[in-house]
């Protein structure tokens, strides 16, 4: 589009530039002398404007005028009339034409026949209006289209698209822009406030359209005939050497298909096997610290925990650990006692151990399945797998994979061949090549898919762990893998979390702490004072434990999360920092790690040599939450003997002290035939002129109530405070 000097369109419009430049100021243009350039339509709207104002000064309003009427006649006279000749020459000659004026009659008789020449005229003029309304043309202009009385108007508009809303002219706007000191043009994009001034000066009201953020990783809830079956996601878990490894490899040598080729891929993470045509999927990092690390993260990922306890051995440390956290992540735990092949095998004594901790087996009337297995010999196998497929149904899994695929990182590494490599558990959808997926703060596009035996796959269903390459960086595990349509889309979403991660890191919420733990109730955050106690005998264990739960209120509940003897380890620490709990021990510290990892965590550690302090200090912790008690105290009564009005104070009552005494800052409650009229404060108290701060019983005063004037004679006044009393547990 062109541009247009100053003094090139003053020279067009036949006016001094200065007066122009002054002109284009006032409107708001961004001019400062007559070099100054303007836009194309901008010079329009100025040619036109001035055009508008030059018509405006030519074009005036004419009257009727009697005298153009022998205008009118001198023509029609001058041209022969229709049906009359002229006379014909003779010998060549003109005839001669009368020098005088016309008779009196004959002007008369021309006079009236132009004047009915004239009504006929006006006449046919009135009926072809009248004929025009009656019979409307073809060729009518369209009625204008009605403007609307509302108008929404986005964050950003043009000129353009704010003219066609509104039904008014671009010009107009424009206009009105420069009105306000805005020089825009036709394709140019204007504020929200810009165009909503624009609008409602021509009397449009103004609609600020509804913004729907819509989160493109939230989880859709899935029609419930779209649902289908899914395998179940297993974790393992118990303690060291009680054979973990073994019942692993029983299950992948016994039920593995035997057409894959190489075996299992054993770095993958994650496994399923084949029972009577149904598959079970397990996760190869059984360990209960990669268990809690993908729940800090938010990570459901298991259906079943699956505890093997030695027969032999018993409910050892890790396995009470391992219990609590499926107890904390609502995992049903299926129970495999292994090892029954030894001689010094008790099942009974394990199943009585793990009824003390909650777990009672089915056989005693509980809803814990409990399976003897010997994963060295390789029997009872088909039995846990059966029941594991029972918890299974019970549970009913099913997923939908006709859609987008959704699920979670197990782990991840940096391969120096393939780049980033992650082992995804699918939980939703169906995951294809070629896909856009965001995972945390990586992004990326599914280039290659490999199964657990190294297989390479174009898509995997719901419950299919996978390897997957093409991802930008190393993801979390138990970040949360999205596939989405758009990849542009994919990588946006990436560097907002990236962006959130690093502000979460600057500002970063401590956990709970017994000495932050008052403010936190306070706010209404928290509910549960989540504890993990560790102590050097299980006695010290089971003392403090009751003592603690003793402490509970209907306004805090003291809930031991966990409890064991023995160190406080690295794993005590990550279970406090996902269950927002504090660590108190007895005869025990902390080791390196864990102390590193709770100063990093912001884990309150708490350690003691006699229980009865750590008592009295998660009691005084305690007390300090709870509200105090508030006790009425009566100083005194008096009595009303007289009422005085002093002004600008309002009714003082004359009183004598009957019983106790009066404080000026006490409390005041006035009788009435012992009936409460009213309570409130002392806004006076005076011993004849002077102002008092007490007066004992049997001496008169003055007393003032605040903002109440209605005392009379006989009334009772009755003093007393509002006493604090703390409360105990």
């Amino acid at each position: 589009m062109g541009k247009v000097r100053v003094y090139e369109l003053a020279k067009e419009l036949e006016m001094k530039s200065k007066k122009l430049v002054e002109v284009l100021q006032e409107l708001g243009a961004d001019v400062k002398n007559h070099m100054s350039t303007l836009e194309e339509d901008v010079a329009d709207l100025v040619r036109e404007h001035f055009a508008q104002e030059k018509d405006k000064k030519q074009k005036k309003p004419k009257a009727a005028d009697p005298k153009e009427k022998p205008a009118q006649k001198k023509v029609k006279n001058e041209e022969p009339a229709q049906g009359k000749t002229m006379p014909a020459e003779v010998d060549g000659k003109k005839p001669k034409t009368s020098s005088k004026r016309p008779s009196k009659v004959a002007a008369q008789a021309q006079m009236a026949a132009d004047d009915e020449d004239a009504s006929a005229g006006r006449r046919r003029r009135r009926k072809g209006r009248r004929d025009s309304r009656r019979q409307p043309s073809s060729r009518s202009p369209k009625p204008a289209p009605q403007r609307p009385k509302e108008i929404e108007i986005p964050e950003s508009i043009t000129v353009k698209d704010l003219a066609g809303r509104m039904s008014i002219p671009a010009a107009t706007i424009i206009k009105k822009l420069m009105g306000i000191g805005i020089m825009a043009t036709v394709p140019q994009s204007i504020s929200w406030e810009a165009a909503a001034t624009v609008a409602e000066d021509l009397g449009f009201k103004v609609i600020l359209p509804e913004v729907v953020t819509v989160d493109p990783l939230a989880d859709v809830e899935d029609p419930p005939e779209k649902l289908k079956p899914r395998p179940p996601i297993v974790t393992i878990m118990g303690h060291v050497d009680h054979g973990k490894t073994t019942l692993l490899d029983a299950i992948r040598e016994s039920h593995v298909t035997q057409q894959e080729a190489g075996g299992i891929t054993q770095h993958i993470g994650a496994y399923q096997v084949e029972l009577e045509g149904r598959k079970i999927t397990f996760l190869d990092t059984p360990g209960h610290e990669a268990f809690t690390a993908m729940r800090s993260r938010g990570a459901q990922v298991t259906d079943i925990a699956v505890l093997v306890v030695a027969a032999d051995d018993g409910v050892m440390p890790q396995t009470r650990e391992a219990i609590s956290h499926a107890q904390a992540a609502n995992v049903p735990i299926i129970v495999a006692i292994n090892k029954m092949d030894r001689p010094e095998a008790n099942p009974d004594r394990v199943k009585q151990s793990l009824a003390e901790l909650g777990l009672v087996p089915e056989e005693w009337g509980g809803d814990t399945v409990c399976v003897n297995i010997s994963a060295l010999r390789k029997e009872g196998i088909d039995d846990l797998l059966e029941m594991i497929l029972l918890v299974a149904d019970l549970q009913e899994l099913k997923a939908n994979p006709d859609r987008m695929a959704r699920g979670t990182i197990v782990e991840a590494k940096l391969d120096k061949g393939r780049g980033p490599v992650a082992t995804v558990l699918i939980s939703n959808g169906t995951l294809r090549v070629g896909d856009a997926v965001v995972a945390g703060s990586v992004s990326g596009r599914v280039r290659a898919m490999n199964d657990a035996s190294g297989r390479r796959l174009e898509e995997a269903g719901p419950s299919t762990p996978v390897e997957v390459v093409g991802l930008s960086d190393v993801p979390e595990a138990g970040d949360e893998l999205v596939a989405l349509e758009d990849e542009k889309l994919a990588r946006q979403i990436a560097a907002e979390k990236q962006e959130e991660k690093r502000a979460a890191e600057l500002v970063r919420t401590a956990p709970i702490t017994l000495d932050g733990l008052f403010e936190r109730i306070k706010q209404g955050e928290v509910k549960d004072f989540n504890l993990i106690i560790k102590a050097d005998v299980q006695g010290s264990v089971e003392a403090v434990r009751q003592a603690l739960e003793r402490l509970s209120t209907d306004e805090i509940q003291v809930k031991v999360i966990h409890d064991a003897v023995g160190g406080i380890t690295e794993s005590d620490v990550l279970l406090a920092a996902t269950s927002d709990a504090v660590i108190i021990g007895f005869n025990v510290r902390p080791d390196v790690i864990a102390t590193r990892m709770a100063e990093r965590e912001k884990v309150d550690i708490r350690t003691y040599r006699v229980i009865y302090d750590a008592i009295d200090d998660v009691k005084a912790a305690m007390e300090g939450l709870l509200e105090p008690d508030y006790v009425e105290e009566v100083l005194g009564r008096a009595s009303v003997r007289a009422t005085f009005k002093v002004p600008n104070v309002g009714v003082v009552a004359g009183c004598y002290v009957d019983d106790g005494k009066i404080l000026r800052n006490a409390q005041v409650r006035l009788l009435r035939n012992n009936v409460v009229i009213h309570e409130g404060k002392i806004s006076s108290l005076k011993r004849f002129k002077d102002d008092v701060r007490e007066v004992a019983q049997g001496y008169e005063c003055g007393i003032g109530i605040e903002r109440f004037n209605d005392i009379k004679e006989g009334d009772e006044i009755e003093v007393f405070i509002l006493k604090e009393v703390k409360r105990t547990l």
